[in-house]
């Protein structure tokens, strides 16, 4: 009986076997049950637990999740907290824990290790923007407003024409220069019931650190296209928000809108500040659509003194005619008699 034989294997050259494969010398199974312990660095022989090889390297992922159990884990964060950019060193230094309960040895080393690795400018930095955090969250500022005025505290912290100045008073100035970048003007005012510092001050700090900027590029946006708007916080820029604290309809801030545009084209209430602005444009339109409020609630919102409405609205009244839409009127939602007296 002949057995059948490949005739290509006469043909096939002899190769020798380098192919390299890890067998337990205890167990000799093949193929071998190696498992790789990356907690350990250990490499083992999963049926008599043989130390095969140590040190070896972890050529996994560096993914971590820190994700509740409720979210699926499906939240994977980067080994370690994310680059600021608003500060100046690389961020990438070790820290040295306290060490355990009852040891002075791990204490005295983070002390001294503190000393020698942090910037004392990085730290000022750090407390400089936990404060300004605290102080745009309890206004309800956004992220925006919050990111803008860190960047301005830094570009003008240190420098020379601000030497002097008071931290609180350099960030006041910051939030005050981030509201108006970001579109979200706030008064002086409301800057010094924040931070507590006095409006003189806060005005002064915030005309040196705003030519600082302006010269670094830095400009804050436009609230229309009229580039003279660039630098000053006008009547509609409050108006929205004041009325809204009111309680009042989206028909009222539009009509305040309109009565503050116009007296402003008009030149009727020339030299008064925004606030006074819109608080009496507030209790103008307010009064004619029927929803009057009296100049105290209105005072109150706007942080102005009650005499100062009715003074700037006495101006509006007499203007009347040229700030006020006939079509309020034609519609029947808005009439004369419904009208603050003067």
């Amino acid at each position: 009986m002949s057995v059948a034989t490949n005739p290509m294997s006469k043909h096939e050259p002899f190769r020798v076997n380098l192919n390299v494969t890890m067998m337990c010398p205890e167990c000799r199974i093949d193929p071998p049950i190696i498992e790789e312990r990356f907690s350990e660095g250990d490499m083992v022989c999963g049926n008599c637990g043989l130390v095969l090889s140590d040190r070896i390297v972890d050529t996994r992922s560096e993914w971590r999740t820190f994700s509740n159990d409720d979210q699926g884990n499906d939240d994977p964060s980067r080994v370690g907290d994310a680059g600021n950019p608003l500060l100046d060193d690389n961020q990438l230094d070790t820290l040295i824990a306290q060490g355990a309960p009852g040891s002075n040895l791990g204490r005295d080393l983070s002390r001294a290790q503190n000393k020698s690795a942090h910037d004392k400018r990085d730290n000022t930095l750090q407390q400089a923007f936990s404060r300004i955090s605290q102080m745009c969250e309890a206004y309800s500022l956004p992220k925006m407003v919050q990111d803008s005025a860190k960047q301005a505290f830094k570009l003008s912290y240190e420098d020379k024409k601000l030497k002097g100045k008071s931290m609180e008073s350099l960030m006041a100035a910051a939030i005050f220069f981030a509201c108006r970048h970001s579109g979200v003007a706030r008064t002086f005012k409301e800057m010094w019931v924040l931070t507590k510092v006095p409006k003189k001050e806060i005005g002064r700090t915030f005309k040196i650190m705003e030519k600082l900027l302006l010269d670094l590029g830095i400009k804050p946006a436009p609230a229309t296209s009229d580039e003279s708007q660039i630098s000053q916080t006008t009547a509609a820029d409050l108006m929205r928000r004041f009325c809204s604290h009111l309680g009042l309809s989206s028909q009222i801030t539009r009509a305040a809108e309109v009565i503050a545009k116009k007296a402003k084209e008009e030149g009727t209430l020339a030299g008064r500040s925004p606030t006074s602005v819109a608080a009496a444009a507030i209790y103008l339109a307010a009064g004619l659509f029927g929803e009057g409020l009296p100049a105290s609630k209105i005072a109150d919102r706007a942080g102005v003194s009650e005499g100062t409405i009715k003074t700037s609205y006495k101006f509006l009244w007499e203007a009347r005619e040229k700030l006020v839409d006939p079509d309020w009127f034609k519609t029947g939602k808005a009439d004369w008699k419904n009208a603050p007296s003067v």
